[in-house]
Order: C-alpha cells, then sequence, then structure tokens
C-alpha cells in the first residue's frame, strides 16, 4: 500500500548485473503450506481461502512456517553466496564510508549528518555559525542503536533557543515510536514516557512545550495530537480525528516558526489547523474546513499566507490569503492553474517565491522575484533528471537551494543566488571507484499503450550496447498514490550497467509524470492501466529488440508488487524473474478488513469493496485471487514481519498459492526479514546484505 521511504530503498536493491547462468542447487524441498478452507462471503459471491490462518502472528506455527520459507530461500541460493558476498563488498566499496551530508543552515547553525567507518547509523551534528565553530554531536545513533536489531530516528526538532531537542525512536519497523527529550547544554537524556506516538514531533515557541501525533494501539492509525509540558513532565490531547478515512496525520511549523500546523490528510481532501506557536496553550482552528476533493498545502509570510491547492484547478494553482481570515472565500489567485504544468511545491523567501512545477513528465523550478515580479527558470541540460527543492530554513537569503540528479549523475547539492544567477556546487555524493558518468547513457522516449496514451520511458546503459534482444533488461514500476518515479542514481546500478544490463523505469498511469490526470487515469476503476502501461512497455521493449522473455525481469514493492504481482497473472510469458519487495497483493480481503491500519483510508485509492462495483472489479486484478494453474516465471518476494502496511501475511499467503499452481519449472522464494517493517533493515550495510540476495537471485537466472 502506500510508502515512500520503501521507493527509495527498492530502487536501490534491484539494479543488478548479469554475469553466469543457473548453477546446481542445494536439494530441499520446497516448504508445504497446511491448507485450511475459509469461506470469505459478501455480495452473495464466496471466495475461499485457504491460507487465511496464516493471518495470526502470534502462531507458533504461523512464525514455523516462515522460518521453513527462509530455510528454503537459503538452500535455493546457497549456490550463490560467494556471489552475494561479492555483490555485498563491490557494493560497500562504491561508499565513502565516513562521508557527511551537506550542511544547511538553521538558526544560527550548520546541522547534517555523518558516518564513521564501518558505522551502519548516522550521527547527528552540529556547528555555530561562527569561524572556528567546533562539532557538537546532537546524537550518536550508532551507540543508540547497540542493542536492537532494528533501530530508527524518524524526527528530530531543535528547539528555538536552540538548547534542546525533541526526537522520535522506532524499534520495531511498526511506526511506534518513542519520544525522548534532550539537553544539549548538559547532555542529558529525558524520557518522557510516550511510546505510541506516530513520528512528528515540533516544539512551540516558548521552549517548553512540544506537540506530536500518536497512533491507535492496534489499529495503528493517526489518532490524536498532544502538547507535552516538558517541565511539568505531562501531556494534553488538543486534536481527535476521527475521521477513518484519513491515512496520514502530522505536526509541523512554518517556516518562518510563526504557526504551529496539524494537517489530517485523506486520498482526496485534507484539513490543516492552524495555531500562533507563541500561544501553545490556545486552541487549533482550521485553516479552511474540509471539503470533499479540496486539497491544500500552505506557507506563511509577512501576515499572508500562501496555499498550493486544487480547487477549481486539477494541475494545482497557487493563492494567497490574510491571516486574519483564511477561509477559501478569501484566497486570491497568485499563479494560475494549467492543463499542461503540475504544480508540485514552492518555497518562500522575503523576497522571492520558488515554485517546483511538472512538464512534460520532468521537474522544472521557476524563481520568481517578489519585488520586481521578473522571473526565470533553472536549466538543466540531461534529457531526463530529477531537480528538487532541498532545505531552504532561513527566509532573509538570496540563496536557493536544490539538489540535482540523473540515471547517470550522482546526488548533488547546489546553492544558486536567485539575485546574480550563479550556481555553487556545494556537495556531491562520492562514489569511489572508477566510476566515470560519461561512460553511460540515458534515453527519454515515449511507449505508445494500448488505448493511445503515451507512456514516458527512462532507460540507462553503458554506451555501446546492441539491440540484437540479447541484453539482460530490468523494467521497473509503481503506477498508485499519484506518486512520481523520478530517475535518480544509485550507485549499485554501476555493476549492472557495466555487465551489459539495461535499465528501464515505466512511468505508468497511476503516477502523476504527466499531470494529475495520469493519476486518475490509473485509479479505481480504471486501475488496470497500470498493468496494461506497463505490459505494453514491456512488449515495446521486446520488440524493438531492446531484449528478450528470456532476458526481461520486472521488478516493484508495495503497491510497485501489486503492479508485477497483476502482470505475471496477465502476461507471465513476457518475463524470466520478477522480484516483488513487501508487495500489496491481496487486495479484496485486505480492503474488506477495516482493523487494518491503511483500509479504509485507501478507498479512494482502490474502491470500497462492500460496494459490488469496485468488489468486482477489483477482484478481477487482485494479484492473490487471480492465481491460476499456468507457467509463472521465477518470482522472488521478500517481506517484513512486523510490516504495518502491508501486513506479512499477503506476501505469504501469495506466495504458498502462486507454488501451488505454478506449472512451469520455476522457482517461488519468500524471504521475511523477521526483525522488520516496510522497509526492510534499518542499517545501511543490512540493506546491501538483502539487496545482494536480490541480486543473487536474478544474477542466476540471466546468464548469456
Amino acid at each position: 500500500m502506500k510508502t515512500h521511504t520503501l521507493l527509495v530503498t527498492l530502487l536501490a536493491g534491484i539494479l543488478i548485473y548479469s554475469c553466469a547462468g543457473p548453477q546446481n542447487q542445494e536439494t530441499m524441498d520446497a516448504p508445504v503450506a497446511q491448507k485450511i478452507e475459509e469461506e470469505l462471503t459478501i455480495h452473495g459471491d464466496t471466495r475461499i481461502d485457504f491460507y487465511y490462518w496464516m493471518r495470526d502472528r502470534e502462531n507458533p506455527e504461523v512464525i514455523n512456517y516462515l522460518n521453513e520459507e527462509n530455510a528454503y530461500l537459503e538452500a535455493s541460493l546457497g549456490h550463490t553466496q560467494e556471489l552475494q558476498k561479492e555483490l555485498f563488498e563491490e557494493m560497500k566499496g562504491r561508499i565513502k564510508q565516513d562521508e557527511a551530508s551537506a550542511p544547511y543552515l538553521s538558526n544560527g547553525y550548520y546541522y547534517y549528518t555523518r558516518y564513521e567507518e564501518g558505522g551502519e547509523y548516522p550521527i547527528y551534528c552540529r556547528k555555530e555559525d561562527s569561524a572556528g565553530a567546533t562539532e557538537e554531536v546532537m546524537l550518536n545513533v550508532p551507540e543508540l542503536a547497540k542493542n536492537h536489531s532494528y533501530f530508527n530516528i524518524r524526527s528530530i526538532d531543535v528547539s528555538p533557543d536552540n538548547n534542546k531537542i525533541a526526537y522520535t525512536v522506532d524499534t520495531l519497523g511498526r511506526r511506534q515510536h518513542t519520544i525522548y527529550i534532550k539537553n544539549l547544554q548538559t547532555d542529558e537524556v529525558t524520557p518522557t514516557g510516550i511510546r505510541m506516538a506516530a513520528g512528528d514531533v515540533v516544539w512551540a515557541a516558548d521552549n517548553r512545550n512540544v506537540f506530536y501525533t500518536t497512533i491507535h494501539p492496534e489499529t495503528l492509525r493517526y489518532e490524536k495530537v498532544f502538547r507535552f509540558d516538558t517541565q511539568r513532565q505531562q501531556g494534553e490531547e488538543v486534536y481527535y480525528e476521527e475521521d477513518d478515512t484519513y491515512y496520514y496525520m502530522g505536526v509541523s511549523k512554518t517556516k518562518d516558526g510563526k504557526y504551529l500546523t496539524i494537517s489530517a490528510r485523506a486520498t482526496l481532501s485534507n484539513e490543516v489547523l492552524i495555531l500562533e506557536s507563541d500561544n501553545p496553550t490556545g486552541s487549533f482552528r482550521p485553516f479552511q474546513p474540509r471539503k470533499r476533493d479540496l486539497i491544500y498545502s500552505i506557507q506563511h509570510r509577512n501576515g499572508q499566507f500562501y496555499i498550493r491547492t486544487n480547487y477549481e484547478a486539477q494541475n494545482f494553482r497557487l493563492m494567497e490569503v490574510s491571516a486574519e481570515n483564511t477561509h477559501m472565500d478569501n484566497w486570491q489567485e497568485v499563479i494560475p492553474h494549467r492543463s499542461d504544468v503540475l504544480l508540485e511545491g514552492m518555497e518562500l523567501f522575503n523576497d522571492f517565491l520558488v515554485l517546483q512545477e511538472r512538464s512534460h513528465g520532468l521537474r522544472q523550478i521557476r524563481i520568481i522575484d517578489q519585488l520586481n515580479q521578473q522571473e526565470h527558470y533553472l536549466d538543466f541540460e540531461e534529457e531526463a533528471y530529477t531537480a528538487a527543492i532541498n532545505i531552504n530554513r532561513e527566509m532573509d537569503t538570496p540563496i536557493f537551494r536544490f539538489s540535482y540528479t540523473s540515471l547517470t549523475t550522482p546526488t548533488s547539492i547546489i546553492d544558486y543566488n536567485m539575485n546574480t544567477r550563479e550556481q555553487t556546487p556545494i556537495w556531491q555524493q562520492t562514489i569511489l571507484g572508477d566510476f566515470d558518468q560519461d561512460d553511460y547513457e540515458t534515453r527519454r522516449f515515449y511507449v505508445d499503450a494500448r488505448d493511445g496514451a503515451q507512456v514516458p520511458v527512462t532507460m540507462v546503459y553503458k554506451k555501446g550496447i546492441e539491440k540484437d534482444g540479447n541484453n539482460p533488461l530490468l523494467q521497473y514500476g509503481y503506477g498508485s498514490y499519484g506518486a512520481s518515479m523520478d530517475p535518480r542514481f544509485n550507485r549499485n546500478a554501476i555493476s549492472l550497467l557495466d555487465r551489459g544490463f539495461i535499465y528501464v523505469m515505466a512511468h505508468i498511469r497511476g503516477g502523476q509524470e504527466l499531470g494529475r490526470q495520469w493519476y486518475e487515469d490509473g485509479k479505481l476503476l480504471k486501475k488496470k492501466n497500470t498493468f496494461y502501461d506497463f505490459i505494453d512497455v514491456s512488449e515495446f521493449l521486446i520488440e524493438e529488440n531492446y531484449t528478450s522473455p528470456d532476458k526481461l525481469f520486472a521488478s516493484g514493492g508495495s503497491a510497485g508488487g501489486l503492479l508485477v504481482g497483476a502482470v505475471i497473472n496477465m502476461k507471465p510469458e513476457l518475463y524470466k524473474g520478477v522480484v516483488a519487495a513487501v508487495p500489496f497483493v491481496d487486495v479484496v480481503t485486505t480492503m474488506l478488513d477495516e482493523t487494518i491500519p491503511l483500509t479504509t483510508s485507501e478507498y479512494d485509492e482502490w474502491g470500497n469493496p462492500n460496494n459490488p462495483k469496485y468488489y468486482e472489479y477489483m477482484l478481477s486484478y487482485s494479484p492473490y485471487d487471480q492465481v491460476s494453474k499456468q507457467d509463472y516465471p521465477h518470482v522472488l518476494i521478500t517481506s517484513g514481519l512486523y510490516d504495518s502496511q502491508v501486513q506479512y501475511w499477503e506476501p505469504t499467503k501469495w506466495a504458498a498459492k502462486l507454488r501451488e499452481h505454478n506449472t512451469g519449472d520455476t522457482q517461488i522464494l519468500l524471504y521475511t526479514n523477521m526483525e522488520a517493517g516496510h522497509g526492510g533493515a534499518s542499517g545501511r550495510f543490512q540493506r546491501l546484505s538483502e539487496q545482494a540476495m536480490r541480486y543473487a537471485f536474478m544474477l542466476d537466472l540471466a546468464g548469456n
């Protein structure tokens, strides 16, 4: 289901190379899951689910079965252990292990993270904005994580007086966070006793009160906002979200620090509540009460709010309103709606307005001088790239910071002087070894879908490949939630590209690469467009002799796992192998279960199967329900026992059912991380180990 951080992890994990074909595998029979008939009846239709019993995480038989699957996978890939080690060391060898991030200025301090040689986790640091300033370590995460198999710092907020931090910790991977307060002057850490926090935390202007969100202990849905008085060590509820269609709730503060905000968001609507930051014991009030199909976000400057909204604007427009009366009846247009340009975001400065737009599938950065209303766009020369607003905490500056990357350009951080238009590179991701980006080529083109739509495709390869059908090729897709999959550099891909692999991103419907309509055409009763687009791109790549069915691999994660799961039911003969990470595959059963955290909040994305129309349509593509007796490609499925977004039993059941129905001489493998959730392992080298396992699976199949 919905995911953000997983996409980055998955993209880093799916790029692999090919050098050797399958070898003799260790002898071990695949686990055979117990079958217990469970009748699921609705709308007069009965489905039989023989693996429904797997839903009980506390059942020892479930844990035993997952361990058996892990043992089978280890045996099946046992002959690739040396290759996995080689891949791990190769990927690790490209990392500058003591690299630090680009420092950014905020309230008199430069903040950054750095790693130490061999360290799994970052160290959070800062330095005063003065000559000769010494480093202050705010959080030494390697020390904090010592006794934990999983450890993740979700958020850190520094008090306005710079003396304290509030931070949230997850040690399970299930979005259940504990909040701590640390005095940066004395290094004293104070536990708050708060253990079901959602992860967001923000200070009020008084340096005393902290606001945070909580989740329901059973459903894990965002539920309440509390104010915590750090002097009295006492919390008070300030907001309760009763609408269970809202899948996200968070607290934050406007860039200028004037207002605290609560944001509750669903697929098709949201609401923001505001409160003056210097009045933390006051009452939050709606900026604009929620309305069906109304989406908006806000920023504040000099008594005026700027609003990015879809109000009478499918691709969004920019409005402004006085802070005295923020109701939408008073909104005034600043940037009008454009049918061919999606307004993605904004950044406010005292004298400038920066807009992040999307045109023809690619990001554009637009600079507007508020003093003279002159404007210009930044120039980007590559055929396909990703540019984005970066961290800009200061208002009174002409310096705008943005990031830039592509499939061949390592991530770079650049400071841009909006007065002089000079660019100053601040930081670039270090790639150790002999990497030269001029050795590789990126292409951007369109593929005609079966209904006439043109699907953008981004491709990268090492210069000199031949279009002879013999190239191993990995095709990646997502296509849900309006999430645009932009081309970003992945240092692990070097091993793939150097060995003749082609990597392809299919920007299919359900994403937002071509604007809001591209998203609308890939959800609800149009969801199959997502799968058809992916298949049509695959067939194009084969027809154009970039690859062949014996060389073509597909990969996707979470909702992208639904994508590849549906695709191999529809066209299994197109693919040699598939990697599905934490795949959302049991669509109907999950969307009928209101106890699962994201179910009711996602009716606007998938449909509500309590309605017969949506039930029948979802059933017609649900990967788990549509498994049939046919030859399937090789499939590697990964999962996390504590996943709160895609429950572990979905990939587990799917693996068992695929294996039962597969008539081909192919393997169905399942790996469950027994100590993590949706995003997999938390340590940077632990993640590489899991990637090496995925790589070895595909390497074993792609030899030619």
